[in-house]
């Protein structure tokens, strides 16, 4: 879900629980100051309300279709919650509310004002469940991201242990083409004394089948 329509979520059921709370404490005000005042900080909640609900419309409408269908169905219920406040402050703010309110007791006796007590406790019960289902959500987003960063920090010392094993290992190889490298030195220039060695052999091999030549004849050539 997305963070943004959280926080417009949790912001509209405070202000929700708020706008019931004073709905109820200014129906049975008389006509005067007071209610006025009352009226007043009621209809600002309501516009307050109403950009809250369009923020989370164009919120909702620009995350991806699987949490749109989600996001758009709640604020379908908010709409309707929205709509039943805009109600009853028309109700409290008309000028013939007081002799309204006096025909509808008549009418229906006090069962109906018990009755729209209970409906604005269910709906402020509704109101404050939602901003504790706000509230659960936000938390297990922050446990999400302190989880992902520990996982994150975990990585980068695995990778620091394999970055310092591939150091050293990397010393290891240097000292072995060094090893080599003296190796190949050294036969080569054993190599280069063999080849020496066999001429110096050849040579000395030459002058004695030579001198063996050269005394034979001789020997032959006195008889």
């Amino acid at each position: 879900m997305s963070q943004v329509f959280e926080g417009y979520e949790r912001q509209y059921c405070e202000l929700s629980v708020n706008l019931s709370r004073k709905c109820s404490s200014a129906g049975p005000l008389p006509a005067g100051e007071q209610k006025q005042q009352k009226i007043s900080e009621i209809k600002a909640a309501v516009d307050d309300a109403d950009v809250l609900i369009r923020k989370m419309d164009l919120e909702a409408r620009s995350l991806q279709p699987s949490a749109k269908a989600m996001m758009l169905a709640k604020l379908r219920e908010y709409k309707s919650d929205l709509n039943k406040l805009k109600r009853e402050f028309k109700r409290i703010s008309s000028p013939n509310a007081d002799q309204a309110s006096r025909e509808e007791l008549l009418e229906s006796g006090m069962a109906n004002v018990h009755t729209a007590s209970a409906d604005q406790g269910a709906r402020m019960a509704m109101s404050v469940e939602r901003l504790n289902q706000s509230s659960d959500k936000i938390m297990e987003s922050r446990r999400t991201v302190l989880e992902t960063e520990e996982l994150g920090v975990s990585i980068l010392e695995d990778l620091q242990q394999q970055r310092e094993t591939l150091l050293h290992s990397h010393k290891k190889l240097h000292g072995v083409d060094d090893a080599i490298d003296k190796s190949k030195k050294v036969l080569t220039a054993m190599s280069r004394r063999m080849s020496r060695n066999k001429w110096i052999i050849g040579s000395v091999v030459g002058v004695l089948i030579v001198a063996i030549i050269f005394i034979l004849f001789y020997k032959l050539s006195h008889h």
